[in-house]
């Protein structure tokens, strides 16, 4: 809640609320910054290579990446989206913009939308297994099926 907020930030009740109307603007806020910040490595990650494959496969890499950095804790939209209500439509929207533009992504590298729902498909559950497991495995297989696929 608001309080718990206020209180680990520590700032006053009136310094949050002149920069956040509400709860649900400072989740939005989160979530943009977010979505900036995770791109920009994501990015970083796919450009040691100009190969299509090897950027997918690199995307992998960047899941892997940012277990060992975040310590497993997942996607942080997946993560918001368990707990907003349906009412909490401008978040949804937020999330649902980042997925979006993850699935445009892997559209670009492999110019098609079946193939690339697939990736997008595998992509994500890679991140979500390995925060239910802690493990990196799956990424991994993942990234051996992933292979697979786009070689065919």
């Amino acid at each position: 809640g608001i309080n718990q907020i206020i209180k680990e930030a520590k700032v006053a009740k009136a310094s949050f609320y002149y920069n956040f109307d509400s709860k649900d603007n400072l989740c939005i806020e989160y979530l943009n910054h977010r979505h900036t910040h995770w791109f920009s490595k994501l990015n970083g990650f796919v450009n040691k290579s100009n190969n299509r494959i090897e950027k997918i496969l690199l995307s992998f890499d960047f899941i892997i990446y940012m277990n060992q950095k975040e310590n497993f804790r997942g996607c942080s939209f997946l993560n918001i989206l368990s707990e907003i209500s349906e009412e909490q439509k401008e978040i949804l929207f937020v999330i649902q913009n980042h997925k979006n533009e993850l699935k445009t992504f892997f559209k670009r590298l492999v110019n098609n939308n079946l193939l690339a729902t697939q990736i997008y498909l595998v992509f994500e559950s890679a991140i979500t297994e390995s925060q239910l497991f802690k493990s990196n495995e799956i990424v991994e297989q993942s990234k051996q099926i992933i292979n697979k696929i786009v070689k065919q």
